[in-house]
């Protein structure tokens, strides 16, 4: 198995460790060279949704990577990644241009939800599909304030859903990679093996 880890900005270093324990092997996508390697799955980090939709875009790696999502590719996409997925987003100026994003999940994400006070917090959860309790670490994050009926709610946080999962397309919008609990990198990895 090998993991693609979109390395443009952000938090992707923490995925990386991540999978490294996991023993899987991935590599870092920074260009469209990078991107034509053989992949069975794909990550986008945390970061600045904004940047990467732009670096995106101007690479000219939105299009192949949202034509390899909508193809069936494993896609797993924490904070910044979650936004970046998501169909529509609330949260943006409106005197701005919409950023450009993969847009490729049936969902509605609000952009640094929690405002800035509670920009960064930690608690615990149930997720769905895993057993016990994970730990979540939030910063500026979003959550998603809408999602369609092919949208399956995984984890949900004071009323708010905080990871969700539609087809090959799994969501988070906590920090797995910030925590040594490996068992989120282990359900989307049960996803890359499915596939």
């Amino acid at each position: 198995m090998r993991i693609a880890v979109l390395a443009l900005q952000g938090a992707f270093l923490e995925h990386e460790m991540m999978l490294s324990k996991l023993g899987v092997d991935c590599f870092e996508v920074r260009q469209l060279e990078d991107w034509q390697q053989e992949k069975d799955g794909l990550i986008i980090p945390g970061g600045e949704s904004t940047t990467q939709g732009k670096l995106l875009r101007d690479l000219g790696l939105l299009t192949p990577i949202r034509e390899a999502i909508e193809g069936g590719l494993p896609v797993f996409g924490t904070c910044a990644g979650l936004i970046l997925l998501a169909r529509e987003v609330e949260g943006n100026s409106p005197s701005a241009p919409v950023p450009p994003r993969l847009a490729t999940m049936h969902m509605t994400a609000a952009r640094n939800a929690y405002g800035r006070q509670l920009g960064s917090f930690h608690t615990e959860a149930h997720f769905k599909g895993i057993e016990g309790d994970i730990p979540m670490t939030f910063i500026r994050a979003p959550y998603i304030k809408e999602a369609s009926e092919e949208v399956e709610v995984l984890s949900e946080v004071d009323g708010h859903i905080v990871a969700a999962r539609q087809g090959n397309q799994l969501v988070t919008a906590f920090h797995p990679e910030l925590d040594d609990d490996m068992r989120v990198h282990e359900y989307f990895l049960k996803m890359v093996k499915s596939r």
